[in-house]
């Protein structure tokens, strides 16, 4: 079951995993009205992360034995409304833990880069290094790794951490720091023109929602005895907004970039430039497949055929 299933990655993820494990055995949820499209595809139920004992019926009625928790509010959304970060990322963890152990589930955390903080070595961030991050989101997202943690070598139960980049895909940017890899294709396509939130030379680590499905579901089948940790960093590129701008201009002829640093650059400077996942590589044969170059060429396709669909002229 996924929380937060109408999240950044929690639509795509499902389709990724019904088509590994049957439509019927994996089950979306969240407190926003879906789509008829979503729920078409497959289970959908309502739920609210912050009622417990809502999230135990739901368990015990579809008796759950995964859980993979989704639900958070993102870094520059999570500024604008810490008291609501707070009790989102931070008591629905305390609740999905808890809930875990009390009915022996699996559980897979994501967290992110933005769990690392100004004092953390930026070119390469290790796996295990200094935390002290400075949003609530980066906060709520250390608090999350290390209660798992806690709870793994307490409990025994079986948590899982994937520390990811700017994860890159066709839906509509979601309020995330690294987020403007994607508003930059669709205004691209619709307008010609993009405003960057960021300063040309900010370096961030980067990945295709592809490679971070992918990572997701082959950490979730790795035996445990294989596991040398809980949470793991894992990475396929970093870039710039004006190396992705170059990467695009093979694309696109005529386009318009201008820079309007705001907020959000005071977190990118203390987040990592560069991610070192070599201990994923190292456990379960973690390897990114998408490169930049093949990032670009797959987010021009999947934005245009998902503007038309939206009946925008390209």
């Amino acid at each position: 079951m996924f929380s937060g299933g109408l999240g950044q990655l929690g639509v795509e993820c499902a389709k990724y995993l019904r088509n590994k494990y049957g439509r019927e055995n994996v089950i979306l949820s969240d407190i926003i009205k879906p789509s008829k499209e979503i729920v078409n595809d497959g289970p959908y139920i309502f739920v609210d992360i912050l009622d417990f004992k809502g999230l135990q019926k739901v368990v015990v009625d579809h008796r759950v034995d995964w859980l993979i928790h989704f639900s958070a509010l993102l870094s520059a959304i999570g500024e604008q409304n810490v008291p609501l970060a707070v009790r989102v990322n931070i008591e629905g963890m305390h609740n999905v833990i808890e809930l875990a152990k009390q009915y022996k589930l699996r559980i897979f955390v994501p967290s992110t880069i933005g769990a690392f903080g100004p004092d953390s070595p930026r070119n390469p961030t290790p796996n295990v290094t200094i935390q002290r991050p400075r949003t609530i989101y980066g906060v709520s997202k250390v608090h999350a790794e290390l209660l798992g943690e806690y709870y793994f070598y307490k409990f025994g139960l079986d948590f899982r951490c994937l520390r990811f980049p700017g994860v890159i895909s066709s839906d509509p940017p979601g309020g995330g720091t690294t987020d403007y890899a994607i508003a930059i294709f669709h205004d691209i396509i619709r307008k010609g023109q993009y405003k960057c939130y960021l300063k040309p030379h900010t370096r961030l680590p980067m990945m295709h929602l592809r490679d971070a499905l992918r990572a997701l579901s082959e950490y979730l089948e790795v035996p445990n005895e294989r596991l040398l940790r809980r949470c793991y960093n894992v990475t396929a590129m970093s870039f710039t907004p004006e190396e992705l701008v170059e990467a695009m201009s093979k694309h696109v002829q005529d386009m318009k970039i201008t820079y309007q640093p705001d907020s959000r650059q005071d977190i990118a400077d203390s987040w990592p430039q560069v991610f070192d996942d070599s201990d994923a590589r190292r456990d379960w044969d973690w390897k990114p497949e998408i490169d930049l170059d093949n990032l670009v060429k797959l987010m021009f396709d999947e934005v245009r055929e998902k503007v038309e669909a939206n009946g925008f002229s390209c």
